[in-house]
């Protein structure tokens, strides 16, 4: 291996990953990295941090600069070098100075293609407007800020609601900017179902962004205050800037020109040792497809934790060591003012593709003790199998503790564990950092008790069907004063600690479909009812729940909920 040969095209997660686990692995390899950009071995998740001035210092953006990692790893780094062809039967490739110079033909024994992804900038009138931006690299972010230092805008739309869309409207809040978000879909944050986003989108418009949804951009226009912005829906915008954020498309060209094969959305077909089509060329990070381990079928996860783990396990394979990639989960976090949500594995529109049979459950749970200060709720929404109790996603959102939830249930998912496996669990408890019962345990208890049969439940969207059902009861036993501030339409009102004193005001034919503000207190109540002779059903996720849910229709003048349901 002395003498072995290895170019790496793209220097940012994937590529610095490789070359660095490479020299490890290898100390004599001739190691050479082409990266289109200026800098290297940057955290393309910070970027917006930058805009905002959370991060004020532009070397914080850089783990390594070109020196340094070259020093340190003893690393050819060609920055500012676009390489343009890959001749895969003679071993060669076309290197392009972007600083001027020649084209030059540089040979490897081994090639690690790691060339990201691209913005997707849709073919719209005036889109090359210079008041319209992208961000996906440090270029990027230091124009964008400079134009932002120069300009004094007041007003931004942001294009995309996906994870760095939000972290941008963050960011361009903070800076003082009116920020509105446009989303095609019908609401924010893929990874998540609309129930979920909901809670998101209320908390956002809380913090002062407008939020339009279920509408796409037609068209841009210059005149006199800035930029025109159509939308799908007939309506018109106007602001000083936009940034687009409609997603990513893997960077291919290289790997098509090559005859390298192809997968899912044009992303580079690779097998679990990272190698492509050609076992000479590997691929790693945003541009590769990968194995979804819920539902076994591809997917394309461009996230910066699988990319950095990509090139290693290239890196290794080049080395000897066969450590096959296993998939991506898609594991992902994001904080907005102060909240986080998570999410990992499938949710239901993911698993209603795949054709998994699945159930859910909602439980609203502290995140440490209540009797310690400072105790902030968390919605965890959790998919698992009917069959086998096996957890297939989770999404979660909330405030503090959020992160460390998610992660147990990625290492759940991974290694097939159930609901009852869920509530076995020993994590750490202390007061000021969780509860007796911990937030994940509760989803396990609640998952073992619909599978072992102790209670049945409903969900907010089947409420519908149940106003005007003369073979049903709606109860809340919540307090009188829960329910004279709000409660389900045709719900009656018995209190939870009166409820066996006024069983007889019941009708046991009919089912009784009980709601308390969070699920538990009508958990408890569907207990004493069953074992009184009635049938019994508890609103998962509770009123609160439903409530959150229910007022998405405040700001959709359609007859139909922006989730699909009439209400």
């Amino acid at each position: 291996m002395s003498n072995l040969k290895v170019c790496i095209v793209g220097g940012v997660a994937g590529g610095a990953s490789a070359a660095a686990r490479l020299r490890r692995l290898n100390e004599e390899a001739d190691i050479t990295i082409y990266e289109r950009s200026g800098y290297i071995s940057y955290a393309n998740c910070g970027l917006p941090y930058y805009i905002g001035g959370v991060i004020q210092e532009e070397s914080a953006l850089t783990l390594q600069t070109p020196q340094s990692f070259s020093k340190r790893f003893h690393v050819q780094v060609n920055v500012l070098h676009e390489v343009t062809a890959i001749d895969p039967k003679n071993k060669t490739i076309r290197v392009h100075p972007l600083q001027g110079g020649e084209d030059f033909t540089d040979t490897y024994d081994k090639l690690i293609l790691s060339p990201g992804a691209r913005p997707f900038i849709p073919a719209l009138p005036g889109i090359d407007s210079p008041q319209i931006f992208t961000l996906r690299t440090v270029e990027d972010t230091l124009h964008i800020n400079s134009w932002i230092q120069q300009n004094q805008p007041r007003s931004a739309v942001v294009v995309g609601g996906g994870f760095i869309g939000l972290e941008m409207a963050e960011n361009l809040k903070r800076q003082g900017l009116a920020v509105t978000i446009v989303e095609q879909a019908s609401h924010l944050l893929p990874p998540l179902d609309c129930d979920m986003a909901c809670m998101v989108h209320d908390y956002l418009r809380q913090q002062g962004l407008t939020l339009k949804l279920g509408a796409s951009v037609s068209g841009f226009a210059q005149h006199e205050k800035g930029l025109a912005i159509s939308l799908s829906d007939g309506s018109r915008l106007s602001s000083d800037m936009v940034v687009l954020s409609a997603g990513v498309q893997p960077e291919n060209g290289l790997a098509k020109s090559a005859g390298l094969k192809l997968g899912i959305k044009g992303s580079i077909l690779v097998n679990a040792n990272m190698q492509t089509s050609d076992p000479d060329i590997y691929a790693v990070g945003d541009a590769v497809e990968v194995l979804n381990p819920v539902t076994n079928q591809p997917a394309y996860v461009p996230l910066a934790g699988p990319a950095n783990k990509q090139g290693r396990i290239a890196a290794g394979h080049i080395a000897g060591i066969n450590n096959g990639y296993q998939g991506s989960l898609g594991a992902s976090v994001v904080g907005l003012f102060g909240m986080t949500v998570a999410a990992v594995g499938v949710n239901e529109s993911a698993a209603q593709r795949a054709g998994l049979s699945y159930d859910k459950v909602v439980t609203f749970s502290p995140h440490h003790a209540t009797y310690y200060p400072g105790a902030n709720n968390m919605t965890i929404k959790t998919l698992y199998s009917p069959d086998t109790g096996a957890i297939l996603g989770a999404q979660l959102v909330g405030f503090d503790g959020v992160d460390k939830r998610c992660d147990i249930l990625a290492t759940a998912i991974r290694h097939h564990l159930t609901g009852a496996d869920l509530a076995e669990l020993e994590l750490c408890y202390a007061p000021p950092y969780s509860s007796a019962k911990d937030p994940v345990n509760m989803a396990g208890f609640v998952i073992e008790n619909i599978r072992s049969g102790l209670v049945r439940q409903y969900h907010w969207d089947d409420i519908p069907q149940l106003n005007g059902d003369n073979t049903v009861i709606q109860l809340d036993v919540r307090t009188p004063a829960e329910y004279a501030a709000g409660h389900i339409p045709g719900a009656i009102s018995i209190p939870l600690d009166s409820l066996r004193e006024r069983l007889d005001e019941l009708d046991p034919k009919k089912s009784i479909y009980v709601n308390c503000q969070s699920s538990l207190r009508s958990y408890i109540a569907c207990r004493i009812l069953s074992q009184h002779g009635f049938t019994c059903y508890n609103l998962s996720g509770g009123y609160r729940f439903y409530q959150i849910v229910t007022k998405e229709n405040e700001f959709d003048s359609a007859a139909a909920h922006p989730c699909g349901v009439k209400l």
